[in-house]
């Protein structure tokens, strides 16, 4: 059969079109198959924190974004004090445990939150049978039993620990807790010697919010200093990231990362969020004993975030993560408070009832406009 120019050139147009669908949808799946880990592989983990109800009942697909897009996970509540060790005698082990073969099921670099913390831990820890204040020994037996079992559990599985959490105030130095208030200052130092003996390979942290306030950065920075002098080791700082559009001033931020990192420590972004809602106090922060009466004018996106606030939050985050990736070689990590926006704490706190937008997947996991704009700066 005699085939013309005319056919021959229509047969090649189609092959090459054909071609072309057949590159398009082998790059439309690489990227299905693509998530922020291998964006940023060479740069910091990405994480995320992982709550008991998404762990024990995940959404269709759940386990396999989190499989696509982050490299590293924080079990939310259920390793703090008051889930996992409620009462002297009874330690609740199924939600971590299960949390832990999730995360080595898609060889996660699993962090542990939180060995010693003011909040979320029961009263009795930091009492006798009578109802009174413990005395110091007998508090830092308790701490340091807690801390064998906690971490001894997991040696060698988790890779991270939280192992103290938000014990400095803003500019006033020492939270006045129980930790502090029985035990003294040197809790810090005790709480991490307790935690290199039962997790001699884990990286150890002292993690806290606000940490781009100057009086709260050098304080710190003077508490690593100690550590160090008095052979306490320390690995790293968590900045848990709790921002906003407005707030905090990035410069001051990005001071905090230099500060601590010339300390020889690594910086890890922990609870990384962006409040889209307007402020409901007086002052920036994550502690949880503040709450506030809804009102209509503390929740105005009930419906959806409107497509000029998609904009903003996407931008925001933007110039967060230039931040981040300019100081690459001092960041380890960089984990978000959450996957989806519906599980977000921000929806309740400080406000029950508001809905809130302050990650890069919405309510139905599906990747927002700052995904993409985080997603592109390594693209």
């Amino acid at each position: 059969m005699t085939i013309n120019r005319r056919t021959l050139l229509k047969r090649s147009a189609l092959l090459a079109a054909a071609l072309a669908t057949t590159k398009q949808n082998a790059i439309a799946k690489a990227l299905e198959q693509t998530g922020l880990k291998d964006l940023y592989k060479n740069d910091f983990y990405i994480g995320t924190a992982i709550g008991n109800a998404r762990l024990n009942n995940p959404p269709a697909g759940f386990n396999a974004l989190v499989a696509r897009e982050f490299n590293a996970m924080t079990m939310e509540n259920d390793m703090k004090w008051e889930r996992v060790h409620p009462e002297p005698e009874k330690w609740v082990w199924d939600h971590a445990d299960k949390f832990m073969a999730l995360g080595e099921q898609h060889g996660m670099y699993m962090v542990g939150h939180v060995l010693v913390w003011h909040s979320q831990t029961p009263r009795w820890v930091f009492n006798d049978d009578a109802g009174q204040p413990l005395s110091r020994e007998a508090l830092l037996a308790r701490m340091k039993s807690h801390i064998d079992t906690l971490a001894g559990r997991y040696r060698g599985r988790v890779h991270a620990w939280d192992v103290v959490n938000e014990a400095v105030d803003e500019d006033k130095g020492w939270r006045k807790s129980p930790w502090f208030n029985q035990i003294g200052p040197d809790f810090v130092d005790h709480a991490f010697r307790y935690a290199r003996e039962a997790a001699p390979e884990a990286h150890l942290l002292y993690n806290d919010y606000n940490m781009h306030n100057p009086g709260k950065r050098e304080f710190v920075v003077d508490m690593i200093k100690r550590l160090k002098k008095n052979g306490v080791s320390i690995d790293g700082v968590g900045m848990q990231g709790h921002v906003g559009l407005e707030y905090p001033d990035i410069a001051e931020f990005e001071k905090s990362i230099e500060a601590f990192a010339a300390e020889g420590v690594a910086v890890h972004i922990t609870e990384l969020d962006l409040d889209m809602l307007p402020v409901a106090w007086d002052h920036i922060g994550a502690e949880i004993s503040d709450s506030f009466e809804y009102s209509d004018e503390l929740n105005p996106y009930p419906n959806g975030l409107p497509a000029d606030m998609e904009e903003k939050l996407a931008a925001r985050y933007a110039e967060w993560f230039k931040l981040f990736l300019k100081h690459r070689d001092k960041i380890a990590r960089v984990t978000f408070w959450g996957t989806g926006d519906s599980e977000s704490w921000k929806n309740d706190f400080p406000v029950t009832g508001r809905t809130n937008y302050p990650l890069l997947f919405d309510r139905d996991y599906q990747r927002k406009p700052a995904y993409h704009a985080v997603a592109a700066l390594k693209k």
